[in-house]
């Protein structure tokens, strides 16, 4: 029986018209295993952000994460290249990297010392042969390198697609990269910049990684989550954004830019001049949360931990070198902070629908046909993986 079907997910209902919808059922939000399935049927057949390629930050670095309880290595070669590959040795199984470290020469397994370069490829297999044997007859290195995963990287994030067979990142990506090309022009994404030190948030929220997608959809919230922000960027001053099947979110015309808090940070030379106040906030489906402004970007990558538990990492970009010096550090602190107010205005939101769903007087909810169109699109986009998996 398919998991859909097991767990009564009611895909025509959410699949209907917004103004007839139903959403996504409780156990989609509160089974560890049917997030197990959904980490290979819904994240795993798309482009799921990872991980941010400025924490490997030189040569010949490793770095092991972990995705939805899958151990995986992310490695900077010595073509300064990135690349991904399941973080387990091809002899046991034996976890290959523990921690994060620059490798001196090779990625050497602790268990039977098998080791591999930096590019996945197996290079020593001691005493396979018998003592003092390096090889054995039938036996090829070149079929046992480290198993890779397909990956890729936009706005310094480390994408990957673990079933190996979503469409080329370059094609699924287009439809927002052409729509940003009015604001950031050719040469935006190149000239965004991170301070060194990694300026950001990580924030633990007790909550399903759909909720804080949800969330970052709309803002039919924002006068009673974020009355602050409401003062000044309000409800009406927002816009509803639905780009093909992957994208959604919001914009906002009043936007405030950073001139208000010190040294003005560099803007997008190319961004219109008569749009210095609009900003967007795209939801990268499934798990990555997108915002551009005049003179910073930000992407926030969700991490699912379990049914009932998600990190949100977060980094700041700005534009050019010159905006990560002192001068500029009153201004970046300041645009951090009013960061760490809204996300942290959202937590008691995600995490009480969370509670929510423990409750059978809950059945999907409904949505609005005038506030909630980028909510449904994400709710309608989950069921068409789940269908398409059935």
């Amino acid at each position: 029986m398919p998991m859909t079907e097991s767990y009564n997910i009611p895909l025509d209902a959410i699949l209907q018209p917004i103004e007839t919808a139903s959403g996504l059922p409780n156990q989609a939000y509160t089974s560890d295993e049917f997030m197990a399935y959904e980490r290979d049927q819904v994240l795993g057949k798309s482009w799921a952000g990872l991980w941010f390629a400025n924490d490997l930050p030189k040569k010949g670095y490793a770095k092991p994460v972990e995705f939805m309880g899958l151990p995986i290595l992310i490695l900077r070669n010595k073509k300064d290249e990135i690349k991904v590959f399941h973080n387990v040795c091809s002899h046991r199984g034996m976890l290959l990297v523990n921690k994060e470290t620059a490798i001196q020469g090779a990625l050497r397994c602790p268990y039977h010392s098998w080791s591999y370069n930096l590019d996945g490829e197996l290079k020593s297999t001691p005493h396979i042969g018998g003592l003092g044997e390096q090889k054995v007859e039938g036996f090829n290195h070149c079929d046992h390198g480290l198993k890779p995963v397909r990956s890729a990287i936009w706005m310094g994030v480390i994408f990957i697609n673990l079933s190996g067979d979503a469409a080329e990142f370059e094609q699924y990506i287009k439809p927002l990269s052409d729509r940003w090309q009015t604001f950031l022009g050719d040469s935006g994404y190149a000239r965004m910049t991170t301070p060194i030190e990694g300026e950001g948030l990580q924030i633990e929220v007790q909550s399903n990684w759909k909720l804080a997608v949800e969330n970052y959809c709309e803002a039919y919230h924002l006068p009673w989550i974020h009355p602050d922000l409401n003062r000044y960027s309000k409800l009406d001053d927002h816009y509803h954004i639905m780009i093909e099947e992957n994208f959604a979110g919001q914009g906002s015309n009043a936007y405030r830019l950073s001139s208000d808090a010190g040294t003005a940070l560099t803007q997008f030379p190319e961004w219109p001049k008569d749009k210095l106040e609009q900003a967007e906030y795209v939801s990268f489906y499934p798990n990555v949360l997108l915002g551009i402004q005049a003179d910073h970007a930000f992407v926030m990558i969700i991490e699912p931990v379990a049914s009932n538990k998600s990190i949100e990492h977060l980094r700041l970009f700005y534009v050019g070198n010159d905006a990560t010096d002192d001068a500029f550090a009153d201004s970046r602190n300041t645009t951090l902070a009013s960061w760490r107010v809204v996300f942290g205005e959202d937590i008691d939101a995600v995490e009480g629908m969370q509670k929510g769903r423990a409750s059978p007087g809950f059945k999907g909810g409904v949505f609005s046909s005038v506030m909630d169109n980028p909510t449904h699109h994400f709710h309608q986009w989950v069921a068409r993986k789940l269908n398409t998996a059935a």
